[in-house]
């Protein structure tokens, strides 16, 4: 199944899940923001992510290919492995480049300015399809992480295709308006109750990078878990940002008020 399918059936799935048992009922399903939602949904999604799949495998490779680096390595020793041990590494090892590149758009001044259209979730707001609210700046910064090793170590598309499925299903569940996240998981795997403090308006300094993973998190002194949802979502300054997609999409990209 492509990835725009498995896209299209998580999204049904949680998006069912928070009709059933949402944790905040009185948040409205149909609001303002959603319909540049789904544009961000659509163009984020599949159309951003065939672009740079396509970039990548016509541009950075012939260069890793030319630069002699590739040549080092020895691509048939991952590539020669099981399907599940190479769906098992590719999720361990990319989750924490994720997870260090998200602290790094948090840490730059620079790379905040694009990380802050994600971070314009407001009260009210916050739902699965919100994972997909990214400036596509973001997305080839996480993608070029991504790319290199996966180049120069040769996993398969298979294993990458789970990776990208179970990505996108907790990225999903993360935003969801779900109060899910209890128990001794949640020391291992990421959830709503604990990604939406990392939305916290009030956030100083920021916690919960986490994606997939929170162990990185528990492990590294950035996680942070109380029994109650933050009082506000947002970050100082969110009501600068315009409401359209295109707007946003060019705004990080001002040269004053830096």
């Amino acid at each position: 199944m492509s990835y725009p399918a498995w896209l299209a059936l998580l999204s049904a799935v949680v998006a069912l899940g928070e009709r059933l048992s949402p944790a905040r009922p009185s948040q409205p399903t149909l609001r303002k923001s959603l319909p540049w939602d789904i544009v961000y949904l659509v163009f984020n999604g599949h159309f951003l992510g065939a672009g740079l799949a396509v970039s990548f495998a016509y541009m950075l490779a012939p260069v890793l290919d030319g630069s002699g680096v590739s040549a080092l390595l020895d691509r048939s020793w991952i590539s020669g492995w099981p399907l599940a041990a190479q769906a098992a590494a590719a999720v361990i090892g990319l989750d924490f480049i994720q997870w260090n590149v998200h602290r790094l758009l948090h840490a730059v001044p620079a790379l905040w300015r694009f990380h802050q259209v994600h971070h314009s979730v407001v009260d009210g707001e916050m739902g699965w399809i919100v994972s997909f609210r990214f400036h596509w700046m973001e997305a080839v910064i996480y993608k070029t992480a991504q790319y290199v090793p996966l180049a120069l170590l040769g996993f398969s598309g298979e294993a990458l295709m789970i990776h990208a499925v179970l990505g996108t299903l907790v990225g999903h569940l993360n935003h969801a308006n779900l109060d899910w996240g209890h128990g001794p998981w949640r020391f291992v795997l990421n959830s709503p109750r604990m990604h939406i403090w990392h939305h916290d308006f009030n956030a100083s300094p920021t916690r919960n990078f986490g994606i997939i993973f929170s162990s990185w998190d528990w492990m590294f002194g950035t996680a942070i878990l109380p029994d109650h949802p933050p009082a506000r979502l947002g970050f100082p300054g969110v009501e600068t940002l315009p409401p359209d997609f295109l707007r946003r999409s060019l705004w990080p990209l001002r040269i004053g008020d830096r």
